[in-house]
């Protein structure tokens, strides 16, 4: 398992100024010295699309390489917000809401995957038992759903696929009122270092992942990644809880014999980035 950061292909270049970001960044202006391929805001008027973007393999020690397993991800942009609407983590969004349409902050499928159809559900949202099913039956998964229900969920997007090696990728992102309530989630049942609340089906064996890079965190996003300790069956889970403003974020990936790190990593990186 590695340490090294995740990072995906080369993203849209800038198409205007980039918004002052919260202070206490310095690695954050460290690596924009370095590159200007980071995750950026494009901002075009009220109604803006936003480049997402990685650093270039090259650039990061260890990285050099074209075999490292990363997958092939599209350029990534986030949706237009509607006229006058903050981004999710302005200091007048003082809620943390995402404007966007949360079906179109899904991170797409990487090149060469087969898309999981059963996740799109109904224009776009996913029926909550779809998501309630990743968990182990009975107590666990009673209890998520208790706990959904009291904390009023709005709706649940969702995003699956296959890719050629046999690792199954699932995404969620559930959205909730304010910001406060997906804390509180990532306080309760995403516990860093500790095992999950509530256990995922096939994966009782789910321990932190202390390997997970610590430089893919991104400010303001929560992240409490998790990877099936040995031994375990005929396939290996990983997966993270991503608390993301208003929304909460799952990303989950299974693969027989064992799932990789690094394509895990970054998954989890780029999907933060598009909630970001």
């Amino acid at each position: 398992m590695t340490d090294q950061q995740p990072t995906g292909p080369r993203q849209a270049e800038d198409t205007g100024p980039a918004p002052a970001r919260a202070p206490g960044r310095p690695l954050l202006r460290a690596v924009l010295r370095r590159t200007a391929a980071v995750a950026v805001f494009a901002a075009v008027g009220t109604a803006t699309a936003y480049g997402v973007t990685g650093m270039e393999r090259t650039d990061v020690p260890g990285l050099a390489t074209e075999s490292d397993g990363r997958w092939d991800y599209p350029v990534l942009v986030r949706p237009p917000l509607p006229s006058g609407s903050p981004a999710p983590f302005a200091e007048s969004n003082t809620a943390g809401s995402h404007h966007a349409d949360l079906r179109a902050l899904l991170l797409p499928a990487p090149a060469g995957a087969v898309e999981d159809k059963a996740l799109n559900g109904s224009d776009g949202w996913l029926d909550t038992e779809k998501y309630l099913a990743e968990y182990t039956g009975g107590y666990h998964r009673d209890t998520l759903r208790a706990e959904l229900r009291n904390h009023a969920l709005r709706h649940v997007a969702a995003r699956g696929w296959t890719t050629p090696d046999g690792t199954r990728t699932r995404i969620y992102l559930l959205q909730f009122a304010t910001g406060t309530v997906s804390e509180f989630l990532q306080a309760t049942d995403a516990v860093p270092f500790t095992s999950p609340t509530h256990e995922v089906r096939g994966a009782a064996g789910a321990v932190y992942d202390e390997h997970f890079p610590p430089r893919a965190a991104l400010a303001g996003i929560k992240t409490s990644p998790y990877v099936e300790a040995k031994p375990y069956g005929a396939e290996q889970d990983r997966f993270a809880h991503i608390a993301a403003g208003d929304v909460y974020a799952v990303v989950f990936q299974s693969r027989r014999g064992s799932a990789a790190a690094v394509p895990f990593q970054q998954t989890v990186t780029l999907q933060s980035q598009l909630l970001g």
